[in-house]
């Protein structure tokens, strides 16, 4: 069941799965539904105590103007560190996916006592912005749709479903399921919840993330990898074109002793086919 917690002083969504005495880990996402119900109810079933929530700006958590965030990536970092205290959990297994990459990261680097292990899914090193020069950027097709996007109504369902639908074709492997995309998609939109933002800033902040180009992402941390001492477990699409597989090669390379899975015809995506390899994995890597 969702529930408003207090975290780092800021009024956050979360919801849990599974029974709070297994093993916990900490789902770090755009919204709580970067992580989908049947997935979090896998993980529960296998007896991981799941916690998901929404960021500052998203879904029923606290929102102002995600355009003007009044808050820092390492603000972020904090809310998550915040979210383990309001469910009294000294550590957690930590997984992030795409920008909940970035927060894992930096949650393992600046409270290393509180991450157990570490998984990052489609993400990559560096923040928002031009990648390195040794790092693969986002596809020149994804780039050019997303310099001149279709026209999109944020205000109305409809169009921003089909927006969205069309974005997530273009970020996909080559097995696209829509159904499955615009399913999420509008869950996405049914739970927005429109308080002191702007209507179509909310939506566009919890369908695509853009508080994330906005913030301050603070001091450059991939030289900072080497410190992380969690044992990690990168998990990146073959065909990503948003972040290129090069991007989880390195992260793999410059954590020490982590391990790649690569999933084959995946894009930037968790999508319900890559669940049978996904969560075998990561009940291995979060046990013992």
């Amino acid at each position: 069941m969702e529930k408003l917690i207090k975290a780092n002083g800021v009024d956050l969504c979360a919801e849990t799965f599974g029974d709070p005495s297994d093993p916990p880990i900490l789902l770090i996402g755009n919204t709580m539904l970067t992580w989908p119900d049947d997935l979090c109810e896998r993980l529960a079933a296998l007896r991981r105590f799941a916690v998901r929530y929404d960021q500052r700006d998203t879904g029923r958590s606290e929102s102002h103007d995600p355009e003007a965030p009044r808050y820092t990536l390492r603000d972020l970092v904090a809310d998550a560190a915040g979210v383990l205290d309001a469910f009294r959990l000294p550590t957690a297994h930590v997984a992030g996916f795409g920008v909940g990459g970035w927060i894992a990261q930096l949650l393992a680097l600046g409270h290393p006592a509180r991450v157990t292990t570490l998984t990052l899914i489609a993400t990559r090193p560096t923040a928002p912005g031009p990648a390195d020069a040794d790092l693969p950027e986002h596809a020149p097709e994804l780039t050019a749709r997303f310099m001149k996007p279709p026209r999109v109504d944020w205000t109305d369902r409809e169009s921003v479903v089909a927006f969205q639908v069309e974005n997530a074709r273009h970020l996909s492997g080559p097995s696209f399921d829509e159904a499955e995309v615009r399913a999420g998609v509008e869950r996405i939109w049914d739970r927005t919840v429109i308080t002191g933002a702007d209507p179509g800033k909310a939506h566009r902040a919890n369908q695509m993330g853009t508080v994330f180009a906005a913030l301050d992402a603070g001091d450059r941390w991939r030289e900072r990898l080497p410190e992380i001492t969690a044992p990690t477990l990168v998990v990146h699409g073959e065909d990503d074109p948003f972040f290129p597989l090069g991007n989880g090669r390195a992260l793999a390379a410059e954590i020490p002793a982590a391990e790649l899975l690569v999933l084959a015809g995946t894009g930037n995506e968790l999508p319900r086919r890559t669940w049978d390899t996904v969560v075998p994995a990561l009940l291995r890597h979060t046990t013992g």
